[in-house]
């Protein structure tokens, strides 16, 4: 398949389980010249074969597809159809969640709220072998990326260890990282095991040298 260049458009496959999101998209992207919308799934179960039937030059994923973990999925589809770059497009604004994606093989993250600005760009990024991560999450990406340099924390546990130290409840954690409140409160007890710290105001110390807290 030729790559995409000034006489052939981007060849998209939009991913999204969500009516009026989609409509959006299409306008979105219906506005940009050296872009093709190719097909439209709402589910895992059957985007691999569509896939593999269309090879388009960009997937655009929505992370919450039913049918199974779409970041699971990210990897599967670029071991299948490595030609086919990835580019998330999710509500979720976590940088674990957008390591997870990246590490996975996406090309690009961009959250909803941005994808009127962002997601042309991205999309464009992704067949030039770039990544795109929206600004705010690449921000707190490199929150996260020095965070874990010389700790023994996960990814996941400085997400908890920055969002406590912002001043965030157990229950307001949980519902922000789409997690259960004992969940987060595994992850508390974890953290504070680690570090050997025993109350929030040396946690808050911590991220603070860690450089956590630049954005909330």
């Amino acid at each position: 398949m030729p790559a995409p260049g000034p006489w052939l458009p981007i060849r998209v496959l939009l991913a999204d389980d969500h009516p009026g999101m989609v409509a959006s998209l299409r306008q979105l992207l219906a506005c940009e010249p050296d872009v093709e919308i190719v097909g439209l799934e709402s589910d895992l179960v059957s985007l691999a074969a569509r896939v593999l039937d269309e090879r388009p030059d960009v997937l655009v994923l929505d992370l919450s597809l039913p049918g199974g973990s779409s970041i699971e999925a990210i990897g599967q589809l670029r071991e299948r159809t490595p030609r086919t770059e990835i580019v998330v497009l999710t509500m979720q604004d976590s940088p674990a969640t957008a390591q997870r994606a990246l590490s996975a093989g996406a090309s690009g993250y961009v959250t909803k709220d941005h994808a009127e600005d962002e997601l042309p760009a991205a999309i464009r990024a992704a067949v030039r072998g770039e990544q795109y991560v929206s600004p705010q999450v690449a921000a707190q990406l490199d929150e996260l990326h020095r965070a874990l340099t010389g700790s023994a924390l996960t990814p996941r546990e400085v997400e908890v260890l920055r969002l406590i130290a912002l001043g965030h409840t157990s229950v307001e954690i949980a519902r922000k990282l789409h997690l259960s409140p004992r969940t987060v409160e595994t992850h508390r007890a974890h953290i504070h095991k680690k570090l050997g710290l025993a109350t929030r105001a040396q946690l808050v110390g911590y991220a603070l040298r860690r450089g956590l807290l630049g954005s909330g």
